[in-house]
């Protein structure tokens, strides 16, 4: 039986819009006219009128977090309430107010920034969080995911004092006394996360069931996650499991493609020798690149710069790794057939992610690695070139603009800010360029960033246009989280397009975006998506 859609605007790849497709066993099986369409009808086949409604491949994030995103949801929103330090506190007291911590249980919340404060934009400290409470650990992650706040009661758990030294890659943060103040960044986060009680499987799936569903009402068909650093206290084992689980029981929505997080080669090594190679699984869960994280976050001051700050001269940032760990990484996924991406936001920071790639393509030649930087917010001129020399993949945010325009400047200086976010530059020199949310850093709003990458504007269209000549074309933008996406992967010949024997991954828009006012893409309505030519979304 085919499903057989017709009088609609679909968007195959081309600009030539057709009219009409055919799904059959979870494929496309036909693209072409209307008439064309309805004479290869069979009297089982059902045919669907699309009413002259946009219908394009389902969106594709290159670059998130599935599984955070799930757990995110499942705690206290601090997204929607960081107009003020006081309206995040509030946030925590109803949040606990309504969910009661179990004993051993810690209160968590996720989303706050500070810059968004109304009066003084200062970050929140322990005795912040004291006045939610004083009797349970309290914790507070800022939403870029790098910086987060606890409360005196989990400074005491945790046993961290005056003494306390901060670790590699990461701080401690001190008052002008010498005291902690509660704040925590990059690698001194982990004990933090460690101390929090785990999670069971079933809350895992739990998890990825909340995370899938809010993807798909999003037009998100799939997503490349970096799920093995989530939640730390959780092996990578029962993360597989849960999403074998989901797949089997015909629960996962989203096709995933796992970009794995690990820190020591051992780990790495343990991970490959269980046969986890670039590419291996089924259509809808399967094993990407090694995921490293190379350094911290703009808004957070930790994203790693060649000069300090020009906001605070104190600082160049946090590297996450040495070089020469950094270096074993990349050669180990490298000579073991694993693609490789590195979190990659300030410029010394890129300056070791390229050295590290060089070395290990020298010793092990590859033609289609596909090696990625993802963000790569923050670049030189000299470095764009070598991206491009390198062929390397460059998995690009958007979205991030909406935020970040505010701030680049201030942070990174005119010179460098001069040639940064600087991705269509980089599609100029031959560069594939997919987009992603980072999500939960934003929502998986795909629409909204693909009017970021178009207009070089924040969403509200009151600040910006910031470097306009590195502004997509609307197509580029639908392609970033398409056809490009799929290149990301390796998964170019399976999806990403609206083409014979592709999987059936569409959506039904309330708009053609080829047509849309680029001011008011976020605004467009996402009506239906289908995954393998099953409707999983409907508004």
């Amino acid at each position: 039986m085919k499903h057989i859609y017709f009088n609609g605007q679909v968007y195959t790849g081309s600009l030539n819009l057709s009219e009409a497709f055919a799904v059959e066993n979870g494929c496309f099986s036909f693209v072409g006219s209307s008439a064309e369409a309805k004479a290869l009808a069979c009297d089982s086949d059902e045919l669907i009128d699309l009413q002259g409604q946009f219908v394009c491949p389902g969106f594709n994030d290159s670059h998130m977090h599935l599984l955070n995103y799930g757990n995110v949801l499942s705690i206290a929103p601090l997204a929607q309430h960081t107009s003020s330090l006081e309206d995040l506190l509030d946030c925590m007291k109803t949040f606990l107010a309504e969910h009661p911590v179990e004993e051993g249980g810690w209160l968590r919340g996720r989303g706050w920034n500070q810059d968004y404060f109304s009066g003084e934009k200062i970050m929140p400290t322990r005795w912040d969080l004291d006045k939610v409470s004083t009797e349970i650990p309290v914790l507070a992650t800022r939403a870029c995911g790098h910086c987060l706040v606890v409360n005196s009661k989990a400074l005491e758990l945790l046993g961290v004092t005056a003494d306390t030294p901060s670790p590699d890659g990461g701080l401690i943060e001190k008052d002008e006394n010498g005291q902690p103040n509660g704040r925590f960044y990059d690698n001194a986060m982990d004990p933090v996360y460690d101390a929090v009680p785990a999670p069971s499987k079933e809350q895992v799936k739990n998890m990825l069931r909340l995370s899938c569903k809010a993807l798909n009402s999003y037009g998100v068909t799939s997503s490349q996650t970096d799920d093995y650093s989530s939640i730390r206290t959780i092996p990578w084992q029962l993360i597989n499991e849960a999403y074998h689980e989901l797949e089997r029981d015909g629960e996962l929505t989203v096709r995933v493609c796992e970009q794995s997080n690990f820190t020591t080669v051992a780990d790495l090594q343990e991970y490959i020798d269980a046969g986890h190679i670039t590419g291996t699984g089924t259509e809808l869960f399967k094993f990407g690149p090694l995921k490293m994280l190379g350094d911290g976050a703009l808004g957070a001051r930790t994203a790693y710069l060649s000069k300090p700050y020009a906001d605070d001269p104190t600082t160049v940032g946090l590297p996450v790794f040495s070089q020469q760990l950094m270096d074993d990484m990349v050669l180990c996924a490298h000579k073991n057939g694993l693609q490789v991406c590195v979190h990659t936001i300030g410029d010394a920071c890129l300056d070791m992610v390229l050295s590290a790639y060089e070395k290990a393509i020298a010793a092990y030649p590859r033609d289609d690695h596909r090696h990625g930087i993802v963000h790569c917010q923050l670049t030189r001129p000299d470095q764009l070139q070598k991206i491009a020399d390198m062929k390397l993949h460059v998995y690009a945010q958007s979205i991030f603009l909406d935020y970040d325009i505010n701030i680049v400047e201030a942070r990174a200086g005119k010179e460098l800010a001069s040639t940064s976010y600087s991705w269509k530059t980089l599609m100029n020199k031959g560069v594939t360029v997919s987009n992603g949310s980072d999500c939960p850093v934003e929502l998986p709003f795909c629409l909204g960033s693909m009017q970021c990458a178009v207009t070089r504007k924040n969403l509200r269209g009151d600040v910006g246009p910031y470097l306009p000549h590195e502004a997509f074309t609307v197509q580029e933008a639908l392609d970033s989280y398409t056809s490009e996406a799929a290149k990301a992967s390796f998964e170019e010949n399976i999806k990403g397009k609206i083409a014979v024997g592709m999987l059936a991954d569409f959506l039904i828009l309330g708009e053609n975006l080829f047509t849309a006012d680029v001011n008011h893409i976020k605004d467009i309505p996402v009506l239906a998506t289908y995954l393998g030519g099953k409707k999983v979304y409907s508004k």
